[in-house]
């Protein structure tokens, strides 16, 4: 049995798909994704909006529910915001359709992403724009949580931290991904000072210890199964117990091995080895 809850992420269940530009729809039944999740043993899934807006056109949002709860998903979490810091015609639809979509499916959190071109932006008008956009999801029941990511305006934890803080609503925080706190090379024991209010989100995953071509390409390409690579994903999740989180741990797998792989086998080597790594480092 597993120490404590998992959560595949969108992309962990998504088969042959992935976020780089263009469809980013995943060709695998919803059906299909959640019973992969749950044979596997996750109790949270994540859905892209391009998926969730299809599942719930053929299920609406009882019939969703109902299929989650009948296969033991508890945790839902919904992305991606982007461009919150804007006011853009698509990402208001975005952020409209993940809201209403979490208030009614009782969704544990919202996914947002920082700008990812590295230029100069307004930390005040940002923290302000974030602390409504928390505003709004606490109306909806839910949380927004803060994926930063090295390649983009917001690079670290401690960047992230500094927006969230400056933001200063309880319905916001932050998404830690190991993937991105290894690449920004920050120090595990970074992560055990994050105050435990502004954890909404963990994701673990492996890699190896250089990036090959861009960032961006290497995480969306050659990201491994925990405890495959070289990733210090012993500290990370002593840093992360430390600052007193015991999950939903999100197991994020993105990679062109994963994807080839057919999605039940995928998806059961997802959770296997994360849930490894975390029964090795109870207590």
């Amino acid at each position: 049995m597993p120490t404590e809850r998992l959560l595949a992420t969108c992309w962990t269940t998504a088969g042959d798909a992935s976020p780089l530009p263009g469809d980013q729809r995943s060709p695998v039944p919803i059906r299909e994704r959640v019973e992969a999740a749950a044979a596997a043993g996750f109790r949270g899934l994540g859905l892209l909006h391009d998926d969730l807006m299809p599942a719930l056109d053929g299920y609406g949002s009882g019939g969703l529910r109902a299929l989650l709860d009948d296969h033991g998903i508890v945790d839902l979490e919904l992305e991606l915001i982007t461009g919150w810091w804007n006011a853009e015609p698509d990402s208001d639809r975005v952020r409209r359709d993940l809201l209403e979509a979490a208030a009614a499916l009782g969704a544990r959190h919202i996914k947002v992403a920082p700008d990812v071109t590295d230029g100069p932006w307004e930390h005040d008008r940002w923290a302000a724009a974030f602390a409504a956009l928390a505003a709004d999801a606490a109306e909806a029941g839910t949380r927004v949580g803060l994926e930063f990511l090295p390649w983009s305006n917001i690079k670290t934890v401690h960047e992230g931290l500094g927006l969230v803080r400056a933001a200063g609503h309880p319905a916001g925080g932050l998404i830690i991904d190991v993937w991105h706190t290894e690449r920004a090379h920050t120090p595990p024991a970074d992560l055990a000072g994050v105050p435990l209010e502004y954890i909404v989100g963990v994701e673990l995953n492996d890699a190896d210890a250089e990036p090959l071509g861009t960032l961006f390409e290497d995480a969306v390409h050659r990201r491994r199964l925990c405890g495959t690579g070289t990733f210090d994903l012993a500290g990370v999740i002593a840093a992360l117990r430390t600052a007193g989180w015991h999950g939903p741990w999100g197991v994020e797998i993105l990679s062109d091995e994963h994807r080839r792989t057919p999605l039940r086998q995928a998806v059961a080597a997802a959770f296997r080895t994360a849930d490894a790594q975390l029964s090795s480092r109870t207590g």
